[in-house]
């Protein structure tokens, strides 16, 4: 995956598609207070365990805010993920997920949910839906690598690569990835693999 950066702009955000900035006063204990937050999207994430390969299918792409942080950062390691935006159930959001970013073809059944906990506590506050699911190489329907104009490379993780890719701070993780991952170490022999 190449990254060239071009044209780059910072400006203030009048019109929003997916966050809505407020400002939310408050008290709290007898204290008054402000607080700046965003409204956003829940979530769903997806851990996938291509079982022929023995590995994590995982996304890399380019993020503005994690390169505006520190641009020697090109990509990020991602789940495959998508936001919770249409009238569906967060299954069938997975399922189309998996599909448009990794080009799986994966049936609700054969998603396993982790579990749901919150993001960016501290700015939006919105949940993500962690599932599991396992995939094979017969379910491959298309390359993927998302819709419209996502650039998603697909990425697989040897799953005895585990430990290499959480302690290297010089690959940018999300903490759902990381979870999930500590997550699959504990219950590997549960799900018999």
């Amino acid at each position: 995956m190449i990254n060239i950066i071009e044209d780059l702009e910072i400006g203030e955000l009048e019109e929003t598609n997916y966050i809505k900035p407020i400002k939310v006063k408050f008290t709290l204990n007898g204290v008054k207070k402000t607080w700046e937050a965003v409204r956003s999207h829940d979530s769903v994430a997806i851990l996938l365990y291509n079982v022929e390969k023995k590995a994590f299918l995982l996304v890399k792409q380019f993020r503005i805010p994690v390169y505006l942080n520190d641009k020697s950062i090109k990509y990020t390691y991602e789940l495959c993920a998508g936001l919770v935006d249409k009238n569906k159930s967060i299954e069938e959001i997975a399922v189309e997920e998996i599909d448009e970013e990794c080009g799986y073809k994966v049936k609700i059944e054969d998603l396993k949910k982790i579990t749901s906990f919150f993001t960016n506590v501290g700015v939006s506050g919105a949940k993500q839906h962690l599932f599991f699911t396992i995939v094979n190489d017969s379910q491959k329907i298309h390359n993927g690598g998302g819709i419209n104009d996502e650039q998603i490379e697909l990425f697989f993780l040897d799953e005895n690569k585990i430990d290499d890719l959480l302690f290297d701070e010089s690959k940018a993780k999300t903490p759902g990835l990381m979870f999930s991952l500590y997550w699959f170490l504990k219950n590997k022999d549960k799900l018999g693999l």
